[in-house]
């Protein structure tokens, strides 16, 4: 079990070992739903992204060029990939 201090102020600061094993990262969000009997649960808030951030993402990529689903479906995988990696 991890203990935290809180300050005159209210802040708590999480040790690394604490934010590693909830896979967050600094600059990201944190989520906290407060529970019956006060207690709380903790967790890394999760970017919900929306259609309309897919707007455009393969302007300049196609030439010109009419892609089949399968590679737009290929297109996204891809991104996907890529938007994963690129948090570690």
């Amino acid at each position: 079990m991890t203990t935290l201090t809180v300050t005159a102020r209210g802040q708590v600061t999480f040790r690394k070992d604490v934010l590693q094993h909830l896979g967050i990262r600094p600059g990201e969000k944190i989520e906290l739903d407060l529970l019956p009997d006060g207690r709380a649960e903790l967790k890394a808030a999760r970017a919900k992204g929306s259609f309309r951030e897919l707007y455009g993402f393969l302007k300049g990529k196609t030439n010109g060029r009419v892609l089949s689903i399968d590679e737009i479906n290929e297109a996204i995988a891809e991104a996907g990939a890529a938007a994963g990696s690129s948090k570690e």
